[in-house]
């Protein structure tokens, strides 16, 4: 295999574009190999790189199954469930307090108040 061409930033020509590109327009790689990259200078690291793929060697985003949606939204609603009082939260609890905020930060009872 040869080496992949190497486009400056914002210089690639038409007909590659990066996964992102490829899936704001429906599309996926679908198996191919990369195509070329393209590589972003940086001061005092190493460049950024960005894989392209061919446009017209991509193939359409496959659709969404009834079983797929059941699977996301069950995986989504674990997330709003808070594992120490078992409510669901109405949000999402972030994995930084691992438990919901009441439970993370409870309000001091009365009678420390008082005292």
């Amino acid at each position: 295999m040869g080496a992949l061409p190497v486009y400056r930033w914002r210089l690639a020509p038409d007909g590659y574009a990066t996964r992102r590109q490829l899936r704001s327009q429906g599309l996926r790689p679908g198996g191919q190999p990369v195509a070329a990259q393209l590589e972003r200078p940086r001061r005092r690291r190493g460049p950024l790189v960005a894989y392209l793929y061919r446009i017209d060697a991509a193939k359409p985003v496959r659709p969404m199954t009834a079983a797929k949606w059941a699977a996301l939204a069950k995986a989504n609603a674990a997330r709003r469930v808070c594992p120490r009082c078992r409510r669901d939260a109405g949000y999402v609890i972030p994995p930084s307090l691992g438990m919901c905020t009441p439970c993370a930060f409870p309000e001091p009872s009365l009678e420390l108040r008082s005292a």
